[in-house]
């Protein structure tokens, strides 16, 4: 794949910009820009979403929120046989940085949903079907105040949706950790400096000041997930950012990266990843493009 850094039609003084067709494929290259960009479709069972290291196949409905400017996605036909998929993109330029109006209380839910989708934020059918009107509407709208204001409330409705979760994982997507614990946060971080090195749970537990039992169940308790599967998809982020963006081997690459066992760094991969090192390589071969 050619990873395209696509230049996107709005300049300084635009706020939205929104393509809505209706088509039979898929054919735009894996790419990445600038601006933010909220992509629906629907009726497009069977085709597979690459945002990051995430690859999905997804349903008749999707919709994802990407707030990156370096996470490439993509979606690919695949085994979608649909002959009318109906793709909505929503590409946004606005200031959300928290000293600005988005830091306000008033729009403080849209602006964490913001920074979840750094990784790629995917959001449950429930969600989807509460702003379609919103969406499927939004071209329709002629005057520019009034599309950026029914905009803004499907970015508000889905801020306050639930199950909505993040595709890239934080490694691969360059994204700082953050957890409202700061004893969670204090381990997450340490972590993230010493992914390569052999990490005991003794150790990770006293720097939060805890057993290793109490920590095990607090840590899980604050992020959903295992010590030991939260430090492999840390590792395994990594190491397909490296996949990605060196030449390293797959071996050098795996020790780099944590695994101190070649075999069984292939094996994880291919269960995590659904393919092998080599293969998410070939996937993800690239040459930089600017159109």
């Amino acid at each position: 794949m050619e990873i395209i850094h696509e230049i996107t039609p709005l300049n300084g003084r635009d706020v939205l910009y929104i393509a809505d067709r209706h088509k039979k494929e898929f054919n735009y290259p894996i790419h990445n820009h600038d601006v933010y960009e909220l992509n629906f479709v629907e009726h497009a069972a069977g085709v597979r979403r690459i945002v990051g290291d995430s690859s999905e196949v997804i349903g008749d409905y999707d919709l994802v929120l990407i707030t990156s400017p370096d996470l490439e996605h993509v979606w690919e036909q695949h085994e979608c046989r649909s002959e009318d998929v109906h793709e909505v993109t929503i590409q946004f330029d606005l200031d959300m940085s928290e000293e600005g109006l988005f830091g306000r209380n008033p729009f403080r839910s849209i602006y964490n949903m913001v920074q979840q989708a750094r990784k790629g934020l995917c959001f449950p059918l429930s969600a989807i079907m509460h702003v379609y009107p919103l969406i499927v509407g939004l071209s329709q709208v002629k005057d520019g105040f009034y599309a950026v204001q029914q905009f803004m409330s499907i970015l508000y409705e889905l801020s306050r949706c639930d199950g909505a979760r993040t595709l890239a994982t934080s490694s691969y997507a360059k994204v700082n950790v953050e957890s409202d614990s700061r004893r969670v946060l204090k381990v997450k971080n340490y972590i993230s400096l010493h992914y390569q090195d052999e990490l005991r749970l003794q150790e990770l537990a006293s720097i939060a000041g805890m057993s290793p039992s109490a920590f095990s169940r607090f840590f899980k308790l604050h992020t959903g997930r295992n010590l030991s599967d939260y430090i492999i998809d840390l590792r395994l982020g990594y190491a397909a950012r490296q996949l990605v963006d060196t030449a390293k081997s797959v071996s050098e690459i795996s020790y780099m990266c944590g695994f101190n066992n070649l075999s069984n760094f292939n094996r994880i991969f291919k269960k995590k990843k659904g393919c092998s090192p080599t293969k998410f390589r070939e996937n993800y071969r690239k040459t930089r493009i600017i159109v």
